[in-house]
């Protein structure tokens, strides 16, 4: 029995120091009533020191994106402080360039509020809201993606195409706190009352294990946003799209949107990169555009297509078959722009492709 003592006797001794710690924090450390103003003036909120910066302004329904949920390891919750904070943190550097390092960016989730703050955020971050919503419908696209259909009933979201909400789920298992990520919109910005989603299992992802594993029809929830810069531009240049996965996520709002509105006289080339056809997803959904929109072109490719796969289309890596098609396909003495989503890899390698051929405006909403 003595070798189990020692370690009861550990863990024992940690509770309460951690425990003692959290009382001395508590008492000590009370930063009391502080002001927080946004904009020169915009919004002033009166609030309790003490939290940090990004679950203050949560609390106050000014919401900054954070696609990680305030975890910091996403740098998405970046804000203007003038206010002097303390030098940056070994935890905010690898998210801050040296310019933004010199306009005062910060990241809001390791900040602490301890006294006054002046703080300058993006206009649009005003028009952010907290929609309540239930799952409507429950789609699988693949074996590791799902498209999901949120209600936010008589509320109305309005968005431009090319955006992203968080997703806020429960406590679910072994996960005992309230949990979001963010997620590209996939439905069009006319369908006001309601949210489309495309999320791919993540291996021990928190939020896509609960949405592949527990997400039930009729489960009520919480979304944040809009957020995002991501959006075509109104400009007639070619528009050359690459995605992967759940990367299709923006495009197909994005298209759906142009459609609607009757902007078919842009050309638009969209290339989706796939391993195998059991990656594939919503073909005859594109093939359909395809038929109403005769500038527009769907190429479809497999990088690792098996022997006994029935697939006529592109094979190869998504970039080698975009360098092909920017090389004998998409005509060059017009201006084109590049249009990505997906992951920093994928963006990577595409976004050499691109500039290497000749396209100097790329656009990109990463799955970092």
């Amino acid at each position: 029995m003595e070798f189990l003592i020692a370690p009861i006797i550990v863990a024992l001794l940690a509770s309460a120091l951690a425990f003692a710690i959290s009382i001395i924090d508590k008492h000590l450390n009370n930063y009391g009533d502080v002001k927080i103003n946004i904009n020169s003036g915009k919004k002033v909120l009166d609030v309790k020191g003490g939290d940090k910066l990004l679950t203050t302004l949560f609390s106050e329904r000014v919401f900054i994106p954070s696609a990680c949920g305030g975890k910091g390891t996403c740098g998405a919750c970046k804000c203007k402080i003038t206010t002097d904070v303390g030098p940056i943190l070994p935890t905010e550097r690898p998210y801050l360039s040296m310019e933004e390092i010199n306009e005062n960016t910060r990241l809001a989730c390791q900040i602490k509020v301890k006294k006054n703050l002046d703080i300058f955020i993006p206009e649009e971050l005003f028009n952010a809201k907290e929609f309540s919503g239930v799952v409507e419908k429950i789609n699988d696209l693949t074996y590791d993606i799902k498209e999901v259909i949120v209600s936010i009933g008589d509320e109305s979201i309005d968005f431009v195409s090319g955006r992203y909400v968080q997703l806020v789920i429960p406590p679910y298992g072994k996960i005992k706190e309230y949990t979001q990520r963010a997620y590209s919109i996939s439905s069009k910005p006319s369908e006001k009352n309601k949210i489309a989603m495309l999320i791919r299992l993540i291996p021990n992802g928190i939020v896509t294990t609960w949405v592949h594993n527990y997400m039930k029809v009729g489960e009520k929830l919480k979304l944040i946003g809009p957020f995002g810069e991501f959006e075509k531009s109104d400009c007639k240049s070619t528009m050359v799209c690459i995605a992967g996965g759940s990367g299709m996520a923006p495009f197909k709002s994005m298209f759906h949107d142009m459609l609607e509105k009757d902007e078919i006289d842009r050309e638009v080339w969209y290339f989706f990169g796939a391993r195998t056809i059991k990656d594939l997803f919503l073909l005859e959904e594109f093939k359909e555009i395809e038929k109403k929109w005769p500038n527009f072109h769907f190429i479809p490719a497999l990088s690792a297509s098996l022997p006994n796969e029935d697939w006529t289309g592109e094979k190869g890596l998504i970039t080698d078959v975009l360098d092909k098609y920017l090389k004998f396909e998409i005509d060059p003495s017009k201006h084109r722009e590049g249009f990505l989503c997906g992951s920093p890899g994928m963006i990577g390698a595409c976004n050499n492709i691109l500039s290497h051929n000749g396209i100097k405006d790329i656009f990109y909403d990463d799955f970092s």
